[in-house]
């Protein structure tokens, strides 16, 4: 997966004698912190973010411009200022002004009454929010696991900032039927995200499968799914045939050697009506897309939005980053069901077969599938819908959206459920019992959910990930609208509370 460089630095006392009996424990401390990001932050393929220390503890003006020097050079995309003792807090503009300002910024302390880190910290870091530099602060014990913990969600967020603000969106056919709220709004994305788009006509994608794709390719694609599925492949002789499954396998394949040749990082599709009408539908092959595997074995999993929905793609992007590159969910806002204080959230494309058992053997996952024939009412090219029932796990729910051009993020803690099978059998029929759902509890109430939410696409991941969500929102001056009792709690930043005095 991809990452970017972690700097790590630590101002100190300008005095000689000071600083020479001091450094060696700080230089300790430095280096202890980078070995706990190195082994703590591991992502799904194994591979980690490199950290960057500082080759001294900055003691003077040079010292200073030296090591931030150092850190721009080796491409640092994010700086961890490490405080331990008491230093001189000018000595942080000669360090940031080196390593540009542009930069999410956290400084993090011991808490200790002799050796003062944190009165450090607070100067310091007070003298980067007085010229309006946004920064983060954590002060705690260096062997806190709570600690760790915190650090992490804000290195994740870092990254998923610094990563995708070099990334582009691969936009093939252009938002679908007109839903506005899936249109890529390009100046907010470059000036609060950093990403940029391409549209591609599906046209392109056509092409490519019937000139480019290699038939033997679709073979084995062919011959994984059956072998997976088997009698769970539900032919009616119609819609879905040997033929229109092929075909699907022929989309993913192409959409992947676009996406591949125009260095898409994560993409949309749009499908209805051009696809769905004229090719087939998207479903398995967005499916694939999202999934940590296909035929060819283990893969990163490529974010893949149906009906190209621009901040679904982005709020799942932003997902995979901050859980170390796990698959993200797309769903539908389908059904409340108030009797049950729960969600029926289904969409016929887009669920990756990954969260049928949170596997990352597909054999594991696809024993809970079914390949249905697509619905000829709204997919008249057919091919297969994929259904399945999320498994229980804990869940965090996102949407970013637009309120008079300026982007939030609504996020929420919740959980999907495993209900009685006779109970999920008849939530589904109440929906669509041939796509996949999840039957999803959330902390907050039915009110204030459809009070904020911005759209009709709602999107997830495993684990509570609020935190890092509302750690990537204040770095990208996004607002985190957080549901439940989580924004209760939520502490706002002084640059949030400034502002709502002016």
């Amino acid at each position: 997966m991809r990452t970017t460089p972690i700097g790590i630095a630590m101002l100190n006392d300008e005095r000689e004698h000071v600083w020479r009996q001091n450094n060696p424990a700080n230089e300790a401390v430095v280096n202890r912190w980078a070995e706990i990001i190195r082994n703590g932050l591991k992502n799904q393929d194994g591979t980690a973010p490199e950290v960057v220390v500082g080759s001294e503890i900055i003691t003077s003006v040079r010292s200073a411009q030296k090591v931030g020097e150092e850190l721009s050079r080796a491409n640092c995309k994010q700086i961890i200022m490490c405080y331990n003792v008491w230093n001189f807090p000018f000595l942080v503009w000669p360090f940031i002004n080196s390593v540009g300002r542009d930069k999410p910024i956290l400084s993090l302390s011991n808490n200790n009454g002799k050796f003062p880190g944190n009165v450090g910290l607070l100067a310091t870091d007070g003298a980067l929010r007085q010229a309006g530099i946004r920064t983060h602060r954590i002060v705690g014990n260096i062997d806190d696991p709570a600690v760790h913990a915190q650090v992490f969600d804000w290195i994740r967020a870092a990254e998923a900032l610094t990563t995708m603000s070099n990334e582009v969106y691969g936009l093939y056919g252009g938002h679908s039927m007109g839903m506005e709220t899936g249109y890529w709004h390009l100046v907010p994305n470059l000036k609060y995200i950093g990403t940029t788009a391409r549209q591609i006509d599906q046209l392109w994608l056509l092409k490519m499968m019937e000139n480019e794709v290699d038939p033997a390719e679709v073979e084995k694609g062919f011959r994984w799914l059956t072998e997976m599925l088997g009698d769970r492949i539900l032919y009616d002789g119609k819609m879905l045939t040997p033929e229109t499954l092929k075909t699907q396998i022929r989309l993913y394949i192409a959409m992947r050697m676009v996406n591949e040749d125009k260095g898409f990082d994560f993409c949309g599709l749009k499908g209805q009506r051009e696809l769905t009408e004229h090719v087939c539908l998207g479903d398995v092959p967005e499916m694939i897309m999202n999934d940590p595997y296909d035929w060819n074995g283990p893969k990163e999993p490529t974010v893949c939005a149906t009906e190209a929905d621009a901040y679904a793609a982005v709020t799942m992007q932003i997902l995979k980053y901050i859980s170390g590159g796990l698959p993200a969910l797309f769903m539908d806002v389908r059904l409340y069901l108030p009797e049950l204080g729960i969600w029926d959230w289904c969409n016929s494309g887009n669920h990756s077969s990954w969260y049928a058992n949170y596997s990352f053997d597909p054999a594991e996952n696809f024993k809970k599938i079914h390949l249905h024939p697509a619905l000829e009412f709204y997919f008249k090219a057919g091919g297969a819908s994929v259904e399945f029932d999320a498994g229980p796990a804990k869940m965090t729910f996102a949407r970013m959206g637009l309120w008079d051009e300026q982007p939030y993020m609504v996020i929420m803690k919740g959980e999907a459920l495993e209900l009685p099978a006779e109970q999920r059998a008849w939530i589904n029929q109440q929906t669509d019992p041939t796509w996949p759902h999840v039957h999803a509890k959330l902390t907050c109430s039915f009110d204030e959910f459809l009070t904020t939410f911005p759209c009709n696409h709602v999107l997830g991941i495993t684990g509570d990930r609020v935190r890092a969500l509302n750690y990537y929102c204040e770095m990208a001056g996004i607002a985190p609208v957080i549901l439940g009792p989580e924004g209760k709690d939520r502490d706002a930043p002084i640059w949030e509370r400034v502002r709502a005095t002016r």
